[in-house]
């Protein structure tokens, strides 16, 4: 068998807040993967290192879980008062498939980096000490995000002593600023689907105790299925082993989460759930409760306002996702979520919630006018380091 020469791409390695992934100039990619479709797919499975029946990435970049399979695509911005286009893919660990579904929080933050690291961002704009803001337009679900990157000396500033739970070493915070961020229009129109604060899904009773289940269906950095912990047998306690290594556990998510899919719009049936592993998420909540997280830390009811916790990709995250997080934020300033209850009710513009490696605090602007909720923005705060750059290879036939 003749053998296939491999090819470098200029690439750059890099972790956003709790996740890490590949990023690209969309110029220095292959030709046939400049576009959208089968050849950019399978660029990206070969990048990752998917579909690996083994589950450990060890031929590719992806780090064999939900947080580290990722990869992104950044160029000038084709739109008005922004800089540059942001496109996120979600590889699959064991299919070959890529999802383009929604986008990724806690990446947001490292694209606003990489873009100024890359050279999309006029110099004119970098002040040599300060702060540089980035407009990205998150191509993926079209939404404005605003990065408030720190410079020092002209250069993304990286190190510092901003801490985020799920991340072992400080680093500088970034702000980002999700703006509109409903997913249904910048009128925020469909951040509620199903038009209630709350529905009541059918779902199976070997599943749930009386075949009924409450649920907040809402839109907002993604698409996201929020549920109270005890309803399903949980705690809000619950560690990444906890679910993670119970199939039934893992099982009973996934159906709900189709369930719900289905009530959202965003599948016709449940048997079409694996075409949309991405989206929606789902996420159980729980009052404060002491417990203790990997790191050792105590955490003390008295720390945070609720538990949260999100699957992804099938699997419990080991912190919690950027785009959750904005859900998180904005179901909190409404009264009558399932999370605003479970946060003590009323109104409010923030919220510090634990996840299975610490706290996060996030805030959301909403307003009801005109017979429905609108949210003009989410904040948060994350940090952004370059792990590695230069080139990364592939086979030449892998696209």
């Amino acid at each position: 068998m003749p053998s296939v020469p491999q090819i470098r791409i200029p690439a750059t390695y890099m972790r956003g807040g709790t996740s890490k992934g590949v990023f690209f100039r969309l110029d220095d990619l292959p030709e046939p993967c400049r576009v959208p479709g089968a050849a950019r797919d399978r660029f990206f499975l070969r990048v990752i290192g998917s579909p690996d029946p083994y589950a450990k990435h060890i031929d590719g970049m992806g780090g064999a879980s939900s947080s580290t399979a990722k990869a992104v695509i950044l160029s000038t911005s084709t739109q008005p008062e922004h800089d540059v286009d942001y496109l996120y893919g979600q590889v699959s660990i064991d299919r070959a498939f890529v999802d383009w579904s929604g986008n990724c929080g806690n990446l947001s933050t490292a694209a606003g980096a990489f873009a100024i690291h890359a050279g999309l961002i006029d110099p004119a704009r970098v002040p040599m000490d300060g702060i540089c803001t980035v407009r990205i337009w998150q191509a993926n679900i079209g939404k404005t995000i605003i990065a408030h990157v720190p410079i020092t000396g002209g250069q993304v500033q990286e190190t510092g002593n901003f801490e985020l739970d799920g991340v072992a070493f400080p680093a500088a915070e970034i702000v980002l600023e999700f703006l509109n961020p409903a997913d249904g229009g910048g009128d925020g129109g469909a951040l509620f689907p199903t038009g209630n604060l709350v529905d009541e899904l059918e779902v199976p009773e070997v599943l749930v105790p009386g075949g009924r289940l409450r649920a907040t269906l809402i839109n907002a950095g993604i698409p996201t299925i929020f549920i109270n912990a005890a309803d399903v047998g949980c705690r809000g306690t619950e560690l990444q082993g906890d679910i993670n290594e119970d199939k039934v556990a893992l099982a009973r998510f996934e159906t709900l989460r189709a369930i719900g899919a289905v009530r959202m719009g965003l599948i016709g049936q449940v048997a079409d759930a694996s075409t949309c592993q991405h989206t929606p998420k789902i996420a159980f909540v729980a009052p404060p409760a002491d417990h203790t997280v990997p790191s050792g830390r105590h955490l003390a009811a008295r720390d945070v306002d609720l538990l949260v916790r999100a699957l992804s990709m099938g699997k419990l995250h080991h912190a919690m996702m950027g785009t959750v997080s904005v859900a998180i934020a904005t179901a909190a300033a409404i009264p009558g979520t399932l999370v605003n209850l479970v946060s003590g009710g009323g109104k409010r513009d923030a919220v510090c919630f634990g996840h299975p490696s610490g706290t996060l605090r996030v805030g959301s602007q909403a307003a009801f006018a005109e017979g429905r909720w609108r949210v003009t923005n989410a904040v948060m705060s994350r940090s952004a380091r370059i792990l590695m750059e230069g080139w990364v290879r592939v086979p030449a036939d892998s696209f």
